[in-house]
């Protein structure tokens, strides 16, 4: 089976994409958007409405293969791509892609994703979230042409000896801090509940005050609503570096900071990311790898994960080299190609860490199934619930995907 032609479609993202440079800097809700001028460049406010382009291969059989392009919903910064333009893209897909990819043979997935991953057009690769996209639709298209599905062609090309299964749902509230958990906690959600602490004046607080008030408010709830003692979910917030903020990167302090939360959010484990951000690569992981230390030395189970700089696979491999984070959040639309996700997954697996197989709420639908076949075959430690922010839709969408693979996978055994 070939590929006979390539077609692109504008499509909408599962949420908005934000300057968040902007948003640390004070810029302050105005209803639903932010008042005050963007700063990232590309940005023309500082919330605007995501953009996504689908990319369909069209196969000889009369087949149709899709994936989605689409970036995360805070463009532009910790080294990541500038902010997605779906035209430019689908003038890219059509003039460099679309003659790579047309009269394609679809006898494996690995060397055609690899050959899109590494496309170069005047010396520079291509957008991260074209290369996204573009990749999904390959791994859909070989999966058609042997009749089964992504999963299994992970599996298979990759030589992964353990069963294809379902993967625990890390769910996000966004702004909806505390509804959001409602939710979570009557669907009994395995990981939540991302919380959105991007702000350190109005969300974390000058020495940390709110945000340990809201754990304590996390956990009270928990306890008061679940319907089940053994319902016992992770506790995950993201906290955009603004810990490191607060207490001016010292990581002693942190440390300290880091246990006392820990003991809050008891009985439940607790998981921070992107506790401080040191504004590049190297020094993030220096001083995540001592963050690490500070709190095991400590005797604390408090676990720490990295996101911002370490978004492409050669960071990944750094970060899990110098051991410098317990989750290590694979974001899946920066690290380009989805080959590149199985990679990191894999690495980070391997390497005895966590790999959370996340992403972004300002993702798509598709995107979304795509990444769920390649969590269940790489054993991830948990995927994010995407795309939005709605708590429902994101839990939805991958977990009714996790059913029917799973379904399949057990029928088939």
């Amino acid at each position: 089976m070939r590929i006979a032609e390539v077609l692109c479609a504008p499509a909408r993202t599962g949420f908005f994409t934000d300057d968040q440079t902007a948003i640390r800097a004070g810029a302050r809700h105005d209803g639903f958007t932010y008042a005050g001028e963007p700063v990232t460049p590309g940005f023309r406010a500082v919330r605007q409405a995501g953009q996504a382009l689908s990319v369909m291969l069209l196969t000889d059989d009369g087949q149709v293969a899709h994936g989605d392009c689409a970036a995360v919903q805070y463009a532009g910064v910790g080294g990541r791509d500038p902010l997605f333009d779906a035209d430019a893209a689908a003038e890219t897909v059509e003039r460099h892609v679309a003659p790579l990819l047309r009269g394609a043979e679809l006898t494996g997935f690995r060397d055609l994703a690899a050959a899109v991953d590494g496309l170069l057009v005047d010396g520079r690769p291509l957008h991260t979230a074209v290369r996204y996209g573009v990749t999904q639709a390959v791994l859909d298209a070989v999966a058609r042409a042997r009749r089964t599905t992504m999963a299994e062609v992970v599996r298979d090309e990759y030589g992964i000896d353990w069963d294809i299964a379902p993967v625990p749902m890390f769910v996000q509230t966004g702004d909806e801090r505390y509804a959001g958990v409602d939710k979570m906690v009557l669907k009994e959600a395995a990981v939540l509940p991302h919380g959105l602490i991007n702000n350190m004046e109005t969300k974390l607080g000058a020495r940390g005050e709110i945000f340990a008030e809201y754990v304590g408010w996390v956990r009270d709830r928990i306890l008061a609503l679940r319907t089940r003692d053994d319902y016992a979910p992770m506790l995950y917030f993201d906290v955009y570096g603004t810990v490191g903020e607060a207490f001016a990167l010292d990581v002693e302090a942190v440390a300290d900071y880091l246990v006392a939360l820990g003991q809050v959010a008891s009985p439940f484990r607790l998981t921070l990311e992107q506790v401080l951000d040191a504004g590049g690569r190297d020094a993030q992981v220096k001083l995540y790898g001592r963050l690490r230390q500070a709190l095991r030395e400590r005797g604390s189970d408090v676990r720490i994960a990295v996101d911002e700089w370490c978004n492409s696979l050669a960071d990944i491999e750094l970060f899990v080299a110098e051991r410098a984070a317990d989750v290590i959040h694979v974001k899946t639309p920066d690290l380009g190609g989805v080959n590149n996700v199985v990679e990191a997954l894999l690495l980070v697996r391997r390497a005895g860490l966590a790999a959370y197989c996340g992403g972004t709420c300002n993702e798509t639908d598709r995107s979304a199934q795509v990444t769920t076949h390649i969590a269940m075959a790489c054993g991830a430690a948990q995927i994010l619930a995407k795309p939005g922010m709605g708590v429902d839709e994101g839990m939805m969408v991958v977990g009714n995907e996790m059913a029917r693979v799973n379904a399949l996978l057990r029928t088939r055994r």
